[in-house]
């Protein structure tokens, strides 16, 4: 069984202007599409049909294939059903056919692979031609007729049942469709045959078509990425240990005439870590390969142990853990740069600050938004923080 997945994103929308390229919790709303699909185990390839050069450049370095859809097929009339026949067209041309297609929207940024994954196979184990997502409706719907009469919908205006009285209704959220791509070729509509429902929670009802839904999803996405963020610190955590040169500053050198170094170090990141230190109960390391006195003459102004002018920050990393009594699984090491991955492979979570080398990044379990000499500390602190606001 094979399943390819295909994301429309034209270039023209008049609700938002460039929407499919708005950013929502730091990444464009179509990259989000992407990264659903290409992380749910159960896809083959990932397709974006666009119009748009920017949108394709962005897609093709987020990982999806790039389908050029002509201009008959990327005006306001164009339905998403030409998009998705052109699309399995384009593949078959090229010798490939999937069994079933998955028809994404970049709508619906807080989908999540797992909810791809469980669709497909509900879909599957229950023989359905065609799914989609869906959320709980418990709302009275009504509708005027052409007498100006207001008239119930989903139910008679004599009887006001309560919710858990109510026949169960299911919304379309517009996120995910699955369709067996003989019959969608046959009957060119995404509904035919036996459907089924894979039901989502009530946030998913959220569809990006003005800018009220942007800030809407922005603050739920916002929100889940916290959650999620937290759930990757490790429990009970023990120890923290940073990087220093790309962390604590911006990992730029100034010189002077006479040829003394000099960095500049964010004055948050030291209000932040002097509260830390009062409520954190585990041990606190800075880490460093540089010799230059300024590190340690820093660290001591922070009242923070300090290792510098190490080799190999791994085994130096490891040593202190065991001298410490710390298991490496209860360490957080926050880093910038390649020397940094060997202490990301050994401790329990890896921290990337937001300017941090792309393959850092890559191996990362958290990446913060803020650069190194940005506040990048002040932000990982409020993170690892219990209280529930920035109190840091």
């Amino acid at each position: 069984m094979t399943i390819g997945a295909i994301i429309p994103a034209r270039g023209g929308s008049k609700g938002i202007p460039g929407k499919n390229l708005r950013h929502v919790a730091g990444k464009p709303l179509v990259v989000h599409t992407i990264h659903a699909a290409l992380f749910c185990n159960k896809v083959d390839r990932v397709a974006v049909s666009t119009d748009d050069p920017a949108i394709a450049a962005l897609s093709k370095a987020a990982g999806a294939e790039i389908i050029w859809r002509p201009p008959e097929l990327s005006g306001d009339a164009a339905s998403s059903e030409l998009a998705l026949l052109h699309g399995l067209e384009t593949w078959r041309a090229a010798g490939w056919v999937p069994d079933y297609l998955l028809f994404l929207q970049c709508t619906s940024p807080l989908t999540r692979a797992s909810d791809l994954e469980e669709m497909i196979a509900h879909a599957i184990a229950s023989n359905a031609d065609t799914a989609f997502t869906g959320v709980a409706n418990h709302r009275f719907i009504w509708r005027e007729d052409l007498f100006g009469n207001w008239v119930g919908v989903n139910h008679e205006k004599s009887k006001r049942p309560r919710r858990q009285d109510r026949e169960r209704e299911i919304m379309e959220n517009g996120a995910a469709y699955l369709i067996k791509t003989a019959g969608f070729l046959e009957r060119k509509h995404r509904f035919f045959g036996k459907t089924v429902c894979w039901e989502l929670p009530a946030h998913h009802a959220i569809e990006i078509d003005e800018e009220l839904d942007l800030q809407l999803v922005q603050t739920v996405a916002q929100a889940r990425q916290i959650e999620e963020r937290k759930n990757c610190l490790p429990n009970p955590l023990e120890a923290l240990v940073l990087d220093f040169d790309g962390v604590f500053t911006d990992n730029l050198v100034h010189l002077s005439q006479s040829g003394e170094e000099s960095i500049v170090c964010s004055r948050g990141d030291g209000l932040a870590i002097s509260r830390f230190k009062k409520v954190f109960p585990g041990k606190i390391l800075v880490l460093s390969t540089e010799t230059n006195p300024v590190v340690l003459s820093r660290c001591q102004k922070l009242g923070l142990p300090c290792i510098h002018g190490v080799s190999t920050k791994e085994e130096a990393l490891n040593q202190w853990l065991k001298s410490e009594g710390v298991p490496p699984e209860r360490t957080l090491f926050l880093g910038n740069d390649l020397n940094d991955l060997g202490c990301f492979k050994l401790v329990g979570c890896g921290v990337a600050v937001g300017s941090a080398h792309p393959e850092v990044k890559a191996h990362a379990r958290i990446v913060l938004e803020r650069n190194g000499g940005d506040d990048a500390v002040r932000e990982l602190l409020n993170l690892i923080s219990t209280e529930p606001t920035d109190i840091f």
